[in-house]
């Protein structure tokens, strides 16, 4: 690939083995975080993580962690600052990895009363696969079988982590049109599709568009409030509330960053 978007960037591999497939409730039980900081030395954790409950059998039998092998792990509020500290600012890939590992992983820094932290940009496989409408199923073994990609031990997070990066290298190589921008680009065009980046459906930019709060994070557009930041850009607070609740929730709470003025307005626009 003649442009490389990710060159100068640290590229994070993201992947959870958890209690259940609850974002708001249930518990990482082991993380891998692999990739190359942007001068290309390694860097990344991958541990095994005691959630401090049980873990169903359901569960054990997927990714084959069970009681016995957590315990005595370091809990999530014990690698929080490490992780924190290796996302924020980062690119961060996986499979799926925009509506569970990272809406999960937000839902853990919130039980310990903390802002989660902010990627540069998320590279979802799922949603790549999807916008170059490669043929179904999406799965991540799937998908790693048809691209020439050996993917052992399925169901380990070092193992997913890394053959979701290398998902993403090999659908650059084979389909290099849409990867040709920026990485805040590709993350909208893996969300959203080719549509304007910075439009509303009347065609007005974003800066014209009346304030919702003091900072004008949030727009108004007639009926609707539209995000103006962020990785939800240009999208209208009651879709983001369908798709994305972990992230709304993280905004309306006091961590979130608005006034107190403006999250009531907010509570009550949401509540209406």
């Amino acid at each position: 690939m003649a442009v490389d978007p990710l060159a100068g960037e640290r590229v994070l591999a993201l992947d959870l083995e958890t209690t259940g497939i609850s974002t708001r409730s249930d518990r990482i039980v082991q993380i891998a975080l692999l990739g190359t900081e942007a001068d290309g030395s390694a860097v990344g954790i991958e541990r095994l993580v005691d959630p401090r409950r049980n873990i169903p059998l359901e569960s054990s039998r997927v990714h084959g962690i069970y009681d016995r092998d957590v315990r005595g792990a370091p809990t999530f509020a014990d690698l929080a600052d490490q992780l924190h500290t290796l996302i924020e600012g980062a690119v961060v890939v996986g499979h799926n990895v925009r509506r569970f590992d990272m809406a999960l992983l937000t839902s853990e820094y919130m039980r310990l009363g903390r802002l989660p932290p902010r990627p540069k940009a998320v590279m979802d496989t799922l949603e790549a696969a999807r916008r170059l409408k490669v043929g179904r199923p999406h799965n991540l073994g799937s998908l790693c079988s048809r691209h020439g990609i050996r993917l052992v031990k399925a169901h380990t997070a070092g193992a997913d982590a890394l053959a979701s990066l290398g998902l993403l290298w090999r659908m650059m190589e084979r389909h290099p049109q849409p990867f040709r921008r920026s990485v805040d680009e590709i993350e909208h065009w893996m969300m959203h599709g080719e549509g304007r980046r910075d439009a509303t459906e009347l065609g007005r930019g974003l800066v014209d568009l009346e304030p919702f709060d003091v900072e004008g994070r949030i727009r108004i557009d007639g009926e609707h409030l539209v995000f103006a930041f962020g990785r939800h850009r240009g999208r209208t607070v009651a879709e983001v509330a369908q798709e994305d609740a972990p992230y709304l929730r993280w905004l309306t709470s006091p961590a979130g960053g608005l006034s107190s003025e403006d999250l009531e307005r907010l509570k009550r626009r949401l509540d209406a």
